[in-house]
């Protein structure tokens, strides 16, 4: 069994027996409640999800195990020659909460070198797809062919199924798909726009650096490839991506069916395709100054008044969670300050960041005037070329497997049951508002 295996199996023999005595002994402890306006409203900030990979707080923004951004970036190995973690020590963090030793990302590294060959039937399905699907189509259908290969499936199968060992496949299954995502996504890259011309994966290299290289584009874009990936893996349990992907592998299906649904999810403009939204947004806000113009704190100001009055959002400002700046958008600006200060589309984007959130909170109608992680990450993929943003999810999707997959690990370790919510009437609520609540 792998090092990190082990260490996962030792960290869940320790975590059970405190689950189980939460139950046991506090299950009817009330933490939360809920009132006609959450349940109408989406469950929004009902507290009922269980996961330790990440926490949200509303000022501080994501920790991963406890840690911020900065510290995940600061704490962890980095590749060599690089400023950013290698994407397989920070998934030996999201599984166990420990920092990995040089020794620790090494053995993930050969590990997932082993796993990232690419069934030949993922790439017939994503051929036979019809010319102008979208890429989050071609790799949603890519992820759910591989089902068939499934070993927790084949577990279930089995006649030997134990809840309780349930883990060890799925772990198994979850290591295969984060392995081969990258050389998935930079196929859908290459054959949609670059006219099939493949490049083969360099086994030499970590996941980031791999990525990068499939794709064509030079340094420092493997540097940009671990820090999107890592960024973009978790953000609690609640958003859409990883709900999805919790709820249907409740039923246990394996992570091929619920890692699929979660990407259908994640293709949504409400969530993961927000990024191409934004981007083309500044495309079209920096036509709208004039070409050439340099951005100045009057004319963008202006310019948000005349998007606002019209009736239009500001798009990659407000999160349903978060009320300051996402420390996601502000590891993003870090990098363009560092990397690209004068490309004129950063300079729009932070000029906006400047002006932005003194307008909308002039304007009142929204909650939270600041910048989310969709606001700045396609500018830097279409400095490095990646201009084809409908592509753009498909990165998120990459590095949101690397949260999904470690939630999903631990489900099956804990034994968590299928959830099952239960619903209520309009009736129902109409009577209890009558009422003044629910009489228990």
């Amino acid at each position: 069994m792998a090092r990190l295996k082990e260490r996962l199996l030792e960290k869940i023999q320790a975590h059970r027996p405190r689950l189980a005595k939460l139950v046991k002994e506090s299950g009817n402890v009330v933490i939360d409640k809920v009132d006609i306006g959450q349940c109408v409203g989406g469950a929004r900030d009902v507290r009922c999800l269980l996961t330790d990979i990440s926490s949200l707080d509303p000022q501080e923004g994501i920790r991963f195990r406890g840690k911020t951004i900065s510290e995940t970036f600061a704490d962890l190995p980095k590749a060599p020659g690089s400023e950013y973690p290698t994407v397989e020590a920070f998934w030996y963090f999201l599984l166990t909460g420990d920092m990995p030793t040089e020794s620790d990302v090494e053995e993930v590294l050969y590990d997932f070198k082993g796993r990232a060959n690419v069934p030949y039937y993922v790439y017939d399905v994503i051929r036979s797809l019809p010319r102008g699907t979208h890429p989050m189509v071609m790799l949603s259908s890519a992820v759910l062919s591989m089902q068939r290969d499934s070993k927790f499936s084949r577990f279930y199968n089995s006649g030997k199924f134990n809840k309780m060992d349930a883990w060890g496949p799925m772990y198994e299954d979850c290591c295969d798909l984060v392995a081969r995502l990258p050389e998935i996504a930079a196929f859908i890259y290459r054959y949609n726009y670059k006219n099939a011309d493949i490049i083969t994966p360099n086994p030499e290299l970590d996941l980031g650096g791999n990525f990068a290289h499939m794709m064509g584009v030079g340094k420092p874009y493997d540097d940009v490839s671990r820090m999107y990936f890592i960024i973009h893996s978790d953000h609690e349990s609640g958003n859409v991506s990883a709900h999805a992907t919790h709820l249907v592998a409740s039923a246990l299906s394996d992570i091929f069916y619920a890692y699929s649904a979660g990407l259908n999810g994640l293709a949504g403009p409400l969530h993961g395709l927000a990024n191409q939204e934004v981007l083309g947004w500044i495309l079209r806000f920096q036509r709208q100054l004039g070409e050439g113009v340099e951005p100045t704190k009057e004319n963008v100001t202006k310019a948000l008044w005349d998007t606002l009055n019209a009736g239009q959002v500001i798009p990659g400002y407000g999160h349903a969670v978060l009320r300051r700046t996402d420390p996601r958008y502000t590891a993003q600006r870090d990098f363009s300050l560092k990397h690209l200060p004068e490309d004129p589309l950063f300079k729009l984007v932070s000029m906006i960041y400047e002006v932005a959130p003194g307008v909308l909170t002039e304007h009142g109608k929204t909650r939270n005037p600041w910048p989310n992680v969709d606001a700045q990450s396609g500018v830097i993929q279409w400095h490095y070329g990646v201009k084809e943003w409908d592509f753009y999810t498909v990165l998120f999707g990459v590095g949101r497997s690397l949260g999904c997959c470690a939630n999903i690990i631990w489900d099956r370790a804990l034994g968590y049951p299928l959830e099952r919510p239960k619903s209520v009437t309009t009736d129902m609520l109409e009577q209890w508002a009558a009422e003044g609540g629910r009489k228990f």
